[in-house]
């Protein structure tokens, strides 16, 4: 990942250049703060998808460590194979969890995205004391698709206490190929 001038909306862009045999992808992550107290969070960026990148799926989550220590994970994205936002839930228990991407009725496939073009992204989450997450709404480029469900995601991982991380993962489609990525106005909101 590098910061670049072009394209950009803010004057800084971060870049993100993946390449990948067998399907595979890669997980950008970064450390934003220390709240075991919010309960309510949207993950708002701008995404470029550079012409030529093969994707499959673009991962947009957001982890965060409650009081309890256990870690809530907000996973969410736009799913090539299903062509659908999903989210994932822990059909698990919280020691010994079960992962699972669910499926919305919200239409999605990153590979149909207009590339070249900034695209607006929005991602409307909240959880209960519990760990579970009710995943609200997601916005492209202004216009929401309701998801309104209720899962629960909550992971005994013996993370940092308060711990907040944001995730950006890019998933190849295929036996090999890359992608370009550009990522501005990145901001979580949480209350």
């Amino acid at each position: 990942m590098t910061l670049v001038s072009d394209p950009s909306l803010s004057g800084q862009a971060a870049k993100f250049l993946t390449t990948f045999t067998n399907a595979g992808g890669e997980l950008y992550s970064v450390t934003y703060g220390n709240d075991t107290d919010s309960k309510n969070f949207l993950y708002d960026a701008h995404v470029w998808i550079a012409a030529g990148s093969t994707l499959s799926n673009l991962e947009m989550d957001n982890n965060q460590v409650m009081r309890n220590g256990d870690t809530v994970i907000y996973a969410f994205q736009c799913s090539g194979y299903s062509n659908t936002w999903e989210f994932s839930a822990n059909i698990g228990t919280p020691t010994s969890p079960q992962v699972k991407w669910m499926k919305s009725a919200a239409p999605c496939n990153p590979s149909k995205w207009t590339r070249d073009v900034w695209h607006h992204i929005q991602i409307s989450t909240s959880r209960d004391d519990s760990g579970n997450v009710t995943y609200h709404s997601v916005w492209f480029d202004g216009v929401e698709s309701p998801i309104n469900q209720k899962v629960n995601s909550d992971f005994s991982l013996g993370w940092a206490l308060g711990a907040l991380v944001a995730n950006f993962q890019v998933d190849g489609l295929g036996t090999s190929g890359s992608s370009m990525l550009y990522l501005d106005h990145f901001t979580m909101y949480r209350w």
